[in-house]
Order: C-alpha cells, then structure tokens, then sequence
C-alpha cells in the first residue's frame, strides 16, 4: 500500500484545491476510514491555515497544543473524522468535524468548549461470559447491555469516553443525514421501512415541511427535541 496521496485522487469528501499541487497529506489508517476524515496536518494548514507547511504543522503538533477527542495528538497524519472534536485551549478556540450539504467533511467552530461527542451504535458483540460489547462509528468499542441497540446513539464524556446519555432510534427524534443527497440536513424521524434483500432499510425524515427517505445507515439520532451537542457554524 502507498503510504503517498495525491490530490487529484484524493476523496471527494475532502475541502481541499485539487490542482495547486501533487502530493497531499495520506492519513494513517486508525478509527475512520480514508473518505469519512481529514489527516490532521492537513486540517491545520489548508482549513484552519495555522501553518503555511508541514514543518510548521509538526512544530505546533509537538507543542502538544492540539487535541482530539480530549487527547493530545501528534501525528500530523492521525484521521480527524464525523463527530470528532479538536480543541486548542491556548487559543480558545474550539471545532467539531461534521458534513456540509455538498456531502463535503466541514469544520464547524463551537461557541465554547464541549467535553461531550456523539456516536452511534454500528454493531454489537458478544464476548466470553455473556457480557455485551458496544461497536461505535469511530472505533470505539465499549462494555454495554442489551439495552442498547444498533441504531442508537450515545453521548461520551471526554476524554474517558464513559456514556452519559442514551439516545434510542425512534420515530419524532431528532437526526442528522449524514449521506446522499441531503447530507448536512437535521430533521425528525418520521418512520422506518424494512426492506428485504440485500438492499438498505429505508428511514423518513421530516425536514421543515418536507419528507425525504434516506438508507438508514446515513441517519444519526442527535437528540430528543433538541440536539444534544452543539453544532456550531462554519468557518
């Protein structure tokens, strides 16, 4: 596997010029996969422009002045992705990576600190002794009960990552899109088709006054009324 990237191949998904130059920064593989991050690096030069080159990049990485998810980073290369939160305490200032409407991954700044991330429930497994293991969209895997269910979504507390608060997947929440052609859009579930086959099942969601149906693994629970973390507003 090349450990090189270049700009022109890199993801749709990625807010970055494709033609200024060849070589782009490749992320290492970790707990999001290459289309659903951004490399550190690469936030810090070309989205938040702290630094006009890597070298710069690697200077403010060593600092230990970054962190995500509540931890220290410095890999230039470690994969920033959906729901992560970047914090630069010395400069208060403080970001959530989510997906703007184009289906592009977009820095949203917050108004102040959040120490809460959202995930949600992508599988689960059974371990010796009968005890429950919760698999989350970011790679986090936690001890859990049969209460919780794919689908689901929990509020962590960071940077223990303990659960705070379980958010069921269930008709009248609120959800994000976080795929397809309404990607970025919040609305309400408004029910749930089982599809049979190998096609996805099929969830609608009301946005305003209009109903959109989206596969069910693009929908996210953010909250009961309300979301439950802060969104924030683009850079």
């Amino acid at each position: 596997m090349s450990r090189h990237e270049k700009r022109v191949a890199a993801p749709k998904s990625w807010p970055i010029p494709r033609k200024t130059s060849v070589w782009v920064v490749k992320p290492r593989p970790g707990p999001h996969s290459k289309d659903r991050s951004l490399p550190l690096g690469l936030i810090i030069r070309d989205v938040l422009r702290l630094a006009t080159t890597l070298r710069e990049v690697k200077k403010i990485l060593h600092d230990g002045s970054i962190l995500v998810d509540g931890r220290v980073r410095r890999d230039y290369k470690f994969p920033v992705g959906l729901f992560d939160l970047i914090a630069m305490p010395k400069m208060d200032s403080y970001y959530r990576m989510l997906l703007d409407r184009r289906g592009r991954l977009e820095l949203r700044r917050l108004e102040g600190k959040d120490t809460r991330k959202l995930c949600k429930i992508v599988n689960k497994t059974i371990l010796s002794g009968g005890r429950v293991q919760l698999n989350l969209h970011d790679g986090t895997n936690l001890l859990g009960t049969n209460e919780y269910n794919t689908g689901d979504s929990l509020i962590l507390s960071l940077p223990d990552k303990e659960i705070s608060k379980h958010l069921r997947f269930a008709e009248g929440k609120t959800a994000m899109i976080i795929g397809g052609k309404h990607s970025g859009e919040i609305g309400r579930i408004a029910g749930r088709r089982v599809v049979r086959g190998s096609a996805p099942n099929m969830v609608r969601v009301m946005i305003g006054e209009r109903e959109v149906e989206t596969p069910e693994r693009y929908v996210y629970v953010i909250g009961e009324d309300e979301p439950e973390i802060m969104i924030g507003c683009s850079l």
